[in-house]
């Protein structure tokens, strides 16, 4: 674990937090490694309910820090490398490691989400935004794509054509803008208390049912209905045959 990243677990709930907000809690490959690793780790802790994602100080995450990173060639090199099991790289696991998660993952957003920090609130499940946050997908500005799964997840939320938009014209939009546009989904005052509140809601649900849903969703979104429904009924008698199909108050 990255000294800049920090996991709690109370009652169920996971706070994976960046903790460099000295710097905007821009990333470094340690804290990127330490996203993908913390990610793994929760996907095998029994009692999980959900996951929030947060920044420390005034911003969620201003990207990459390309001084940090950019001179250490061999750490790129090892960390563009994508893992043979699960298909993604250091960068891009780092992000979508939280779809992996078989809990609900909420991203709590405030000042800067841009670039490598816009894609990890772009691998939660859910992402509440301050209105005068600040989204954008940066990397067109360094002469980059958005490569840490960023351009899946665009296209999933807000289309291909206002993802292609979002990406040539690598500019700035306020976090009411997300999400008028899909990139976020709901506009609060304080995003870190809201999503604490949201995981309440759940914590009671069937956390079989909660992962079954999610990689439901995951595994049929742009697929075709026949493939859908398939999906949909081997998600469905795995928790019938666990003893699902009883109410929950």
């Amino acid at each position: 674990m990255s000294e800049h990243v920090s996991c709690t677990v109370t009652d169920g709930v996971a706070v994976v937090r960046l903790e460099r907000a000295e710097r905007l809690n821009a990333l470094t490959l340690p804290m990127l490694h330490a996203l993908a690793d913390t990610s793994r780790q929760l996907r095998r802790r029994p009692g999980l309910r959900a996951v929030v994602l947060h920044g420390a100080g005034p911003s969620f995450s201003s990207g990459l820090d390309i001084a940090a990173v950019l001179p250490d060639r061999v750490g790129i090199a090892r960390s563009f490398v994508p893992s043979p099991w699960r298909g993604t790289n250091v960068f891009q696991e780092a992000c979508w490691g939280w779809r992996r998660v078989p809990v609900p993952v909420v991203a709590a957003v405030q000042g800067h989400c841009y670039g490598g920090g816009l894609q990890i609130a772009l691998g939660a499940d859910l992402r509440l935004t301050t209105p005068d946050a600040r989204w954008s997908v940066m990397e067109g500005r360094w002469g980059l794509v958005p490569d840490m799964a960023g351009v899946h997840a665009l296209s999933q939320l807000v289309g291909i054509e206002r993802a292609k938009r979002l990406t040539f014209e690598a500019g700035v939009v306020s976090g009411e803008e997300a999400v008028r546009i899909g990139l976020a989904g709901e506009c609060v005052e304080d995003p870190y208390a809201a999503a604490l509140a949201w995981t309440e809601r759940v914590r009671s649900r069937s956390p079989r049912a909660l992962a079954e849903a999610k990689r439901l969703f995951e595994r049929s979104w742009h697929r075709g209905p026949r493939r859908t429904f398939a999906l949909e009924r081997a998600a469905q008698l795995r928790l019938l045959a666990r003893g699902a199909g009883r109410r929950r108050s």
